[in-house]
């Protein structure tokens, strides 16, 4: 299944943040748990300074999917625009929470933090939560002691909605029907899709394994 970083990054064999009604989540060995995403870039040098809201934003319906954040100011690159929200809970309970569900839905807010935290948007969360995938993202995630942050990547213009890549991870071995709740519909020109990784987590192993070996000889 595929994971939400617990988007972004995941414990299961798929896992992915997700977003209000109809955005993924992640979980241990299944698309239908918990989705992962992934932290796109070294940690910056930044204090770290809460954000649960932003006056350059607001959420609003989105053409992509449920809800969806936009600009209502112009953004410049390197702005760190919110901090993901929500309860924190281990990620035994994140797993045991959303066990209860049933068939995964898509409709989860997870997202990994740490190896032993995973925020749950679902509660408490805030507008970061409501922030959709993007094959051409204009944003990213940054964590930060165990906190997620999502910081602009290029300037955006008022009117613009956030998007990020959640690069859901996954295995080979998944429920196609599984992944396929995970297809994506930003209409980038290059969109490839899907919210999933590009390679499943399986294949990235034993390519790193293949190259240790290598190394070794």
């Amino acid at each position: 299944m595929a994971k939400q970083n617990r988007r972004t990054q995941s414990r299961n064999k798929t896992r992915s943040s997700a977003k209000s009604t109809a955005r993924p989540g992640a979980s241990r060995g299944t698309a239908r748990k918990k989705l992962v995403r992934k932290e796109r870039r070294p940690l910056p040098k930044k204090r770290a300074v809460s954000l649960a809201a932003s006056a350059l934003v607001e959420a609003r319906n989105s053409d992509i999917h449920g809800r969806g954040v936009y600009a209502i100011a112009p953004i410049k690159k390197g702005t760190r625009v919110l901090e993901y929200l929500g309860e924190r809970i281990s990620h035994g309970e994140a797993d045991a929470r959303y066990e209860k569900k049933g068939d995964d839905d898509g409709h989860t807010f997870l997202f990994i933090a740490s190896n032993r935290t995973v925020i749950d948007a679902g509660v408490d969360g805030n507008d970061a939560r409501f922030i959709n995938h993007s094959c051409a993202p204009n944003c990213e995630t940054v964590i930060e002691n165990s906190r997620v942050f999502i910081d602009a990547i290029r300037n955006i213009k008022p009117g613009e909605e956030l998007g990020y890549d959640y690069q859901l991870t996954w295995e080979s071995t998944d429920d196609p029907a599984e992944l396929a709740l995970y297809a994506c519909r930003c209409g980038a020109k290059k969109c490839r899709g899907t919210m999933l990784d590009k390679e499943p987590t399986d294949k990235k192993d034993e390519k790193k394994k293949a190259k240790k070996k290598a190394k070794k000889r």
